[in-house]
């Protein structure tokens, strides 16, 4: 099976699937689930300073034997290391965590804190080389606004929650201008029975002898949406991406796209996210 490519608006070509690695504990288990996605034929993974296993990352990009060139490292800052001069020093110590010359896509984590100095030290990177493509994570207030007024370089990614229930198509309206690219996180709605279970998926599954999470993952791809489960399972590994032999018809899109109720999971406001994310500080 091979996977798809998108081309972003830097001309970089991004892997559209990949793998996950919020909430794998620990390099060494990050390190294993990695090895195992890259045998299987994954190219992309997602990191961030804040799951701390960016060195686990690393280590298995490494250890896999394949060209670096081939393997696109995702990553992103927390708002604690935004700031000019500040974000130069935290990409620099991020590059030795990885254990790596350069970061494939670098995001800036979440709306708060210092973020346009922060992008201006992003855009310096790209010109050392130490980044390739930059983008925005959990941007979806007038911040994001603010962030494409002020970006000499236009974000390549905004990664958000996003799966048939919260189709994000008002959020792909206000970003298409700029040629930037929907990635996803919940791509299966945080596992929820409700949205996994829906009956176009069962009947689905059963036409193309796949499973329902399999057909939302191919969904995704085909609306042209960047997406990484997340697993440390080898048998999820390699369930999720075996999406690739197969298309969704025009009719059966749309029959998904009906399933659209702006439903998301994560559902704090805004002042309450920021005083949730400023009680943690990334170890470095």
């Amino acid at each position: 099976m091979e996977q798809t490519y998108i081309t972003l608006n830097d001309g970089n070509k991004i892997p559209q699937f990949g793998l996950g690695v919020f909430q794998i504990p620990g390099d060494e288990e990050t390190s294993k689930a990695c090895l195992e996605a890259f045998k299987l034929g994954y190219r992309h993974i997602d990191t961030a300073h804040a799951y701390q296993n960016e060195r686990g990352v690393g280590q298995a990009v490494k250890e896999s034997g394949i060209p670096r060139a081939e393997i696109w490292i995702t990553t992103k800052l927390w708002p604690s290391e935004y700031g000019e001069g500040l974000t130069e020093k935290a990409i620099d110590k991020m590059l030795e965590r990885l254990g790596t010359d350069y970061i494939d896509l670098l995001l800036l984590h979440q709306q708060f804190g210092d973020y346009l100095g922060a992008w201006k030290d992003m855009e310096k990177a790209v010109a050392q080389g130490k980044v390739k493509s930059i983008g925005l994570s959990n941007f979806e207030s007038e911040r994001l606004e603010e962030v494409l007024t002020a970006a000499t370089i236009n974000p390549s990614v905004l990664q958000v929650e996003c799966h048939p229930y919260y189709q994000q198509n008002e959020l792909k309206k206000r970003v298409a201008p700029y040629g930037t690219v929907i990635e996803s996180w919940y791509p299966l709605g945080h596992g929820d029975a409700a949205l996994i279970d829906e009956p176009v998926f069962a009947k689905l599954a059963g036409k193309y002898g796949k499973t329902n999470p399999q057909i939302i993952l191919r969904w995704h791809i085909q609306e042209g949406i960047i997406v990484f489960p997340k697993s440390s399972n080898p048998v999820h590994i390699k369930e999720n991406f075996g999406i690739f032999d197969f298309a969704l018809t025009d009719d059966e899109m749309n029959e998904i796209r009906r399933l659209d109720k702006g439903f998301r999971y994560y559902r704090r406001t805004l002042a309450e996210q920021e005083e949730a994310l400023s009680q943690f500080v990334p170890a470095d």
